[in-house]
């Protein structure tokens, strides 16, 4: 036996007659002490796979010793490995024993060259196509794949986020995608783990955020008769997903991820793979794949018809504003260029927030529910609409009647709720440069600049005026989102939940060029501090983005549904500052209770301290009650160098 290499199990403290299980390298190992002896065989039962070191040690025939299986009673000899007859002839594989003063080790067969995987070569293309992130749980239906991405984690090729929660995974990972533009993957077991990611999948499929899901099943041979975790995945996943396909035996694997991936980019959308249990570790001498030679030219050119008629239009507008939603995030310096020369107001929907800073001149804040008065007041004012990247959501609210020029590169949204005077298809970059030489100010139209200062001022002065409203049961929204704005710095990525919260964030904070990620089309409860984790991954994983503070905004009804991924972030050591609005109510249903004359009902909400529960699970946490408070308080968590919260007692009537 020495050719063995000998791996301590920790010390000979078994008491006589008991079992346990034991790590040696990566063998799962059930130790057994009985009548003096020690002996050690394979953990697993080869019946069902049940765990012997969880099972018992019982006299049978003769009087002789056997391990007992906790699942279905199979009895194995612990010295020889054999069943006492009858249903298995191989037994189980046992290993040599020593204790050495007082510490017990086992003989192992040196460690076998790792024979490569259809995961592995798999994980070797997401690599290829750049997949940098993993957000997810192991479980016992993605083993075979979760140790094939640690193989890419530590050969520094990939980064892993396990979660508490697969939802959280997937609104991480949606929103990962929503600020980078690139795909995050969700790895989860087959089940429930799967089902878990939905709402998330469909947060980012509807805000056009691509997305990897990678999701365990079944072995194949069990497939359909109702086995345990087993339920139709592809059918699962068919709405939401824009490819989705099981990986078998006969699968080209490597082609099936970069037709994942592909879509994924292009569509910008959720792509899925299914990948049965027995499927993950069969061996490949596949090559792993790679993007060169799949992606052909991005830009989508609008056509020199369009383009004419588009400043015959602009050179006609005495009063032409830009209205720009997230799809205009790529083209944000393009559109400031053109309303500079042009000297017209830029409002951007909710989902745009930030894309122009509000300090800007030019700058009008949000449109619709969301927004400012300002907005609205030069949308009803103007004589031309040039939208660029936003829908014409009933929240927005864009004046449909107003001559309106829509750019977009998806086709299907160019008047997709009503005709628009002119229906521009191309990419919105393209757009302005196309279209930059050739348009001026024109010289009859009012001084828009100068109306948008005059409107600042009404609008601040108004907002100082809702300051000292605030009263007993906590700090106005006004208040809140004021020291926000004072402190934060300017290149924070900010990501916000839905809830009264959001729509006090959109009306009073003031951007200085922080990049803002919501739930938008989906508004899902619950974003925000996954989000901000997924955001921070980000800043892990691209160097542009390295360093920038994350900053996630909820109410306690948001901030509950994923409370424990709190622990994720400390664990991670991520630098999040999470601002939580705490009025213990759902205060936006509240408020449509009562606006549709309804009774209020059920909204309540019984919560903990949360600047306590930051604090148990290892995270700053502070609470502050009044307005005049809330600067420093959010000043003191931002300086921390990992993750904080600052719970502020607010009045959910003052938003």
């Amino acid at each position: 036996m020495s050719d063995l290499d000998w791996v301590s199990v920790g010390p000979a403290d078994l008491p006589e007659g008991r079992v346990k299980t034991v790590s040696a390298r990566t063998h799962f190992i059930c130790l057994s002490h009985f009548d003096g002896q020690w002996a050690a065989m394979d953990n697993h039962c080869p019946h069902q796979g049940g765990p012997l070191g969880e099972g018992t040690i019982e006299k049978g025939h003769e009087g002789k010793c056997y391990i007992r299986c906790p699942w279905h009673g199979w009895d194995f000899d612990p010295l020889t490995g054999k069943p006492p007859g009858g249903h298995e002839d191989s037994g189980q594989k046992t290993y040599p024993v020593e204790v050495r003063d007082g510490e017990v080790f086992i003989g192992l067969e040196p460690e076998p060259e790792h024979t490569r995987t259809v995961t592995d070569a798999m994980a070797e293309t997401m690599v290829n196509w750049g997949i940098k992130r993993v957000f997810g749980m192991v479980g016992h239906s993605n083993l075979g794949l979760a140790d094939a991405i640690r193989r890419r984690v530590e050969d520094g090729q990939m980064s892993y986020t396990g979660i508490r929660h697969e939802g959280a995974a997937a609104f991480a990972a949606s929103a990962y995608g929503k600020l980078t533009g690139k795909p995050a993957a969700c790895l989860t077991i087959a089940g429930p783990g799967a089902t878990n990611l939905l709402t998330g999948m469909w947060d980012a499929k509807v805000d056009r955020a691509p997305v990897l899901a990678l999701t365990g099943q079944v072995q194949t041979q069990v497939f359909g008769p109702g086995a345990f975790q087993d339920i139709d995945l592809a059918s699962a996943f068919s709405a939401v997903s824009r490819f989705s396909q099981t990986v078998l035996s006969t699968s080209n694997h490597t082609e099936l991820v970069s037709l994942a991936v592909k879509n994924a980019l292009i569509e910008r959308d959720v792509s899925h793979l299914i990948f049965p249990d027995d499927i993950q570790t069969q061996p490949s001498s596949k090559p792993a794949a790679k993007p060169e030679g799949r992606m052909g030219g991005a830009v989508v050119l609008p056509t020199p018809e369009d383009i004419s008629a588009a400043v015959d239009l602009i050179a006609a507008a005495k009063r032409p504003i830009f209205i720009i939603g997230h799809g205009a995030w790529e083209a944000q310096a393009q559109i400031v260029a053109l309303a500079e020369t042009l000297g017209a107001p830029v409002v951007t929907t909710f989902k745009g927030k930030g894309l122009i800073p509000d300090s800007h001149p030019n700058a009008g804040g949000v449109l619709g529910r969301s927004g400012t008065p300002i907005a609205s007041w030069f949308m009803n004012e103007c004589d031309l609409q040039i939208v660029l990247g936003a829908s014409f959501s009933n929240h927005t609210g864009v004046n449909r009647a107003k001559p309106t020029i829509q750019v977009d590169f998806e086709r299907m949204q160019l008047g997709k709720f009503h005709p628009v005077t002119l229906p521009i298809w191309g990419e919105i970059g393209a757009f302005c440069d196309q279209i930059k030489t050739r348009i001026r100010m024109n010289d009859e139209g009012p001084d828009q600049i100068a109306e948008l200062a005059e409107r600042w001022q009404m609008w601040r002065a108004e907002k100082t005026i809702r300051l000292a409203e605030e009263g007993s049961k906590g700090a106005h929204s006004a208040a809140i989102f004021a020291a926000l704005s004072n402190v934060a710095p300017a290149d924070a990525l900010i990501a916000v939940d839905v809830g009264n919260n959001t729509y006090s964030f959109g009306r009073y904070f003031e951007t200085k060029g922080q990049h803002v990620m919501m739930s938008g089309y989906l508004g899902s409860i619950g974003f925000g501090l996954p989000a901000a984790m997924g955001a921070w991954a980000a800043t892990q994983d691209f160097e542009h983005l390295r360093g920038r503070k994350v900053i996630s905004i909820s109410g306690d009804g948001g901030f509950g549904q994923y409370a424990m991924e709190m622990t994720t972030a400390v664990k991670y050591g991520m630098d999040i500052t999470h601002i939580l609005l705490h009025n213990d109510e759902l205060g936006k249903i509240s408020k449509e209770q009562r606006s549709g004359e309804w009774p209020v009902w059920e909204t309540d909400l019984v919560n903990p301290s949360f600047a306590a529960f930051a604090q148990l699970c290892g995270a700053h946490g502070i609470k502050v009650s009044k307005g005049h408070e809330v600067e420093a308080a959010i000043a003191e968590a931002l300086a921390i160098k990992g993750p904080a919260l600052v719970e502020i007692m607010s009045d959910g009537q003052l938003i």
